[in-house]
């Protein structure tokens, strides 16, 4: 049964779901944000090479992406809650399996299964965020969601290398274990069952099921927007601290406050966002975060030696836009898909938004150099790759926008 409430205010189970949804997701994103600070620990720890650990780090990413693939054939046909618990207890599993690796191999493996389980937890997060809360809510409830994301970045790296440094480099995924227990229990015995979508399920076969979502144009225009929006970041942010150093002239020990005082606005940010885009227009702030981020992308990626104070104000803001775009991007794209779809069009949309910032990581490492005296070339070049994509994607979100309102005037 819908909770949605008639004048689009929260009830005190959905409060209970949005704050429950974003420390999940905080677990989730900071098991992969702690990854990062351990690397040099790692280096040394596991005798290992710089392609080794990022081996290690891609790893969690692709793994993510086939399995979003692969259980949305299945993502309608459970109720939202056990799907939630079942993937979530793995997620659970994999990050045990780090806290305790002895070796490369064995941390191979584990970030493997942790991305084979934790890669789907977002899509199922979303899905169920479909299912309680009316259009009008939902770029609230994505603000506050996408707060886990800045909270892990603020967190991630000092509490990250502190507990490692204090405790081993195993202590971080512990302590996430830990805590995510606390959570799963507190989902299975709050949490109410989420089964309304299976009063109109099909009774087709998986593969049939997956067939659907891949044949379906308005299906196919979102994840082609998806690709996009992957796109920035995962181009831009790679190589962020190492343009930061050697181009703009900062020191390594600037990075952790220019991180933490970033992620501190990115916090106040995302719900900003959702606010603005209930009250006002989805695609207004979206076209508004649009032009804010291209504006600070074509600034910040031309600049040379820059003091800390412009870094920080340039980085606060193109965080602002960056979060203007995905927050109302992603309370439409939860329009899209029909009721008895959602769980499968979440799952595929995750694992395109996995796989497509993989492959977009790769294409960023292609076009950058680095000079014999360390400086990033080529970084303006990738600024205005990105500029184009938004373009593109400011043009396939209106194209969104239209195809949910032909939808709605139907319904």
């Amino acid at each position: 049964m819908s909770e949605t409430s008639p004048n689009f205010s929260f009830t005190p189970y959905q409060k209970f779901m949005v704050a429950i949804l974003a420390i999940m997701q905080f677990t989730v994103v900071l098991d992969f944000m702690v990854l990062s600070p351990l690397g040099a620990l790692l280096l040394e720890k596991l005798n290992i090479n710089t392609q080794q650990f990022g081996l290690v780090v891609s790893a969690y990413a692709f793994s993510a992406g086939a399995s979003g693939l692969l259980a949305a054939g299945f993502a309608d046909k459970f109720d939202r809650k056990k799907l939630l618990l079942f993937f979530y207890t793995g997620f659970i599993l994999g990050t045990f399996l780090c806290g305790i690796a002895p070796n490369y191999e064995f941390l191979l493996i584990a970030r493997i299964v942790t991305g084979l389980f934790g890669g789907v937890i977002s899509s199922i997060g979303f899905a169920i965020i479909t299912d309680l809360f009316a259009l009008q809510q939902r770029g609230r409830v994505m603000g506050f969601v996408q707060m886990s994301f800045a909270g892990s970045q603020v967190l991630g790296i000092p509490v990250g290398l502190y507990f490692a440094n204090k405790l081993g480099w195993h202590s971080p995924f512990i302590i996430i274990v830990g805590l995510s227990i606390l959570i799963a229990l507190v989902i299975l015995i709050k949490m109410k069952p989420i089964n309304e979508h299976l009063k109109t399920k099909s009774n087709a076969t998986a593969l049939e099921h997956l067939k659907k979502i891949f044949t379906n144009a308005g299906y196919i225009k979102a994840f082609g927007a998806t690709v996009l929006l992957a796109t920035g970041g995962f181009m831009l942010m790679p190589f962020a601290s190492a343009f930061s150093v050697n181009n703009l002239g900062l020191r390594m020990e600037d990075l952790p406050m220019l991180y933490m005082f970033t992620g501190l606005f990115s916090m106040a940010a995302g719900p900003i966002a959702g606010k603005l885009s209930d009250k006002t227009s989805k695609m207004g702030v979206f076209f508004g975060g649009t032009v804010l981020t291209m504006i600070i992308v074509s600034i910040y990626c031309n600049l040379g030696i820059t003091p800390f104070w412009l870094v920080l104000l340039l980085n606060i803001l193109l965080f602002a836009g960056v979060l203007s775009r995905v927050v109302p991007a992603q309370a439409l794209m939860t329009a899209v898909p029909e009721p008895q779809d959602r769980g499968a069009f979440m799952s595929v949309n995750s694992s395109v938004q996995q796989i497509s910032g993989g492959i977009a990581s790769a294409v960023a490492g292609m076009i950058v150099v680095q000079t014999e005296g360390k400086a990033i070339e080529n970084y303006n070049v990738l600024g205005y790759v990105v500029i184009v994509s938004m373009i593109i994607t400011l043009i396939m979100m209106n194209n969104i926008n239209s195809f949910i309102k032909t939808k709605q005037g139907k319904s």
